[in-house]
């Protein structure tokens, strides 16, 4: 197999190639410090926007793990995904784990937010989906960012964002749907 030339992997490949499994995000580390009163965005999959959402909304970005409130973790979670089908086949899935009591004691489930995962409108059936989850937890929806796609974070959150800005500011509040 050819080594890759400096400015990057090489386009061809010959022979098999290992395919590796992305690891699972680990826990939230008890041992550190997580600022009290604090929410956390926990991502219902991989690449659902916490880390951006954190940074331009503030919290605690919690990867896709959700935070042990018994060991100093934020009590109240705000879960996210992409607004494509298997996104919202992971929100229904941690909803229902909500559903069963399987989240950690003391963690209080705030809101779904959806991030777009394209420009435009939703195919129908997408948002007969999201209907059906907001039926069960509060929905916030963010239209698609270009500026953010880039990386760019400086950019005012779009005004469709004023309520979920509005929740992560008083993240003590009583929520309507929770946990334990």
């Amino acid at each position: 197999m050819p080594v890759d030339p400096p400015g990057g992997p090489g386009i061809w490949v010959r022979g098999p190639v290992a395919v590796t499994e992305t690891p699972a995000p680990a826990p939230m580390d008890p041992q550190q410090p997580r600022p009290a009163g604090r929410m956390a965005w926990v991502g219902a999959h991989g690449g659902a926007g916490v880390t951006t959402l954190a940074q331009v909304f503030g919290g605690v970005d919690a990867g896709r793990a959700l935070p042990l409130p018994a060991q100093g973790g934020p009590k109240t979670v705000v879960l996210v995904a992409r607004t494509h089908a298997s996104g919202l086949r992971a929100v229904s899935r941690v909803l229902d784990a909500f559903r069963r009591g399987q989240e950690p004691p003391g963690t209080t489930l705030a809101a779904v937010v959806l991030v777009a995962d394209a420009p435009g409108r939703l195919p129908r059936p997408l948002q007969q989906r999201i209907k059906v989850i907001g039926s069960v937890v509060p929905v916030h929806r963010v239209p698609w960012v270009p500026a953010w796609r880039t990386g760019d974070l400086t950019v005012p959150p779009p005004r469709q964002t004023a309520d979920l800005a509005a929740l992560i500011a008083q993240p003590d509040r009583d929520h309507p749907r929770s946990g334990r």
